[in-house]
């Protein structure tokens, strides 16, 4: 797609990625919808990027239902959408046995059913071609212990964005995936900072991921993974998950000491 004077709808947009990618798309003509709970921070946001005046914002809870409707009615109001952009996301850093049953639904919910129902709501208000980009998670090809909630949910929204994308391919939308790897956000605490460090994760800034989604964009890449040698072990876990299981139980000591720091 051509981003020069596109409109393009962005969910999540006060996180890390969220305010890079806005920027990103913002220098390069985008009219931007931007969207995400915090009205003040969004508001904050528009008024940072060139031409503030073409941005609209929206503070909603995406996981609810009567707010995704006014969502749809928002972004009809102001023309239709050339792009989606499904970037919202969280998750909880523990084992699964320490969870709390309404932080699995949480990350599930967040995660891969809000995304779907936004997908579900833009076919009223995206044009045809037009593009759905949701943000997967290098973790949705990974099971990794401390995640298993949040490895679920992405796994689904890469395998719901495969089948839509083939769904739809003869209306001229397309729903691609990316899938960063650890990123320079405040999703990560302090523990998951210094482990990542420890076990020498790389992590990449939220400028690196925006890039990315721009290329996505532009260039209407169906799924695309990011950093090395985390794409390389997407791949291998597909063909041969013991071999991936064996390296990370290597790390299994270090995890669980991290998990038993944020528990405290």
């Amino acid at each position: 797609m051509i981003i020069q004077d596109s409109h393009i709808v962005l969910i999540g947009a006060t996180g890390g990625i969220g305010q890079a990618t806005a920027l990103e798309l913002a220098r390069r003509g985008a009219r931007l919808t931007l969207v995400s709970r915090h009205l003040d921070a969004l508001n904050e946001l528009k008024n940072t990027l060139p031409n503030p005046e073409q941005h609209t914002v929206m503070a909603i809870d995406i996981t609810s239902k009567v707010d995704l409707a006014s969502l749809s009615e928002h972004i009809q109001a102001h023309g239709k959408a050339d792009a989606l952009i499904n970037n919202a996301g969280a998750n909880h850093f523990s084992m699964l046995s320490q969870k709390q049953a309404k932080e699995v639904e949480h990350d599930v919910q967040l995660n891969l059913i809000a995304p779907m129902l936004i997908c579900q709501s833009a076919f009223s208000w995206l044009n045809q071609p037009g593009i759905m980009l949701n943000i997967g998670s290098t973790f949705g090809s990974i099971g990794y212990p401390g995640y298993t909630s949040y490895c679920a949910a992405k796994a689904g929204l890469q395998r719901f964005t495969e089948a839509l994308d083939r769904e739809l391919h003869t209306t001229g939308i397309r729903v691609l995936y990316l899938a960063p790897r650890a990123t320079d956000t405040a999703l990560n605490s302090h523990a998951v900072i210094e482990m990542n460090q420890k076990l020498g994760n790389r992590t990449d800034s939220p400028l690196v991921v925006a890039e990315h989604i721009v290329m996505m964009l532009e260039q209407e890449i169906s799924a695309k993974w990011i950093g090395w040698p985390e794409k390389l072990f997407a791949r291998i876990n597909q063909i041969f998950p013991s071999i991936v299981s064996s390296a990370i139980r290597k790390q299994h000591a270090t995890i669980q000491n991290f998990i038993n720091r944020t528990s405290h």
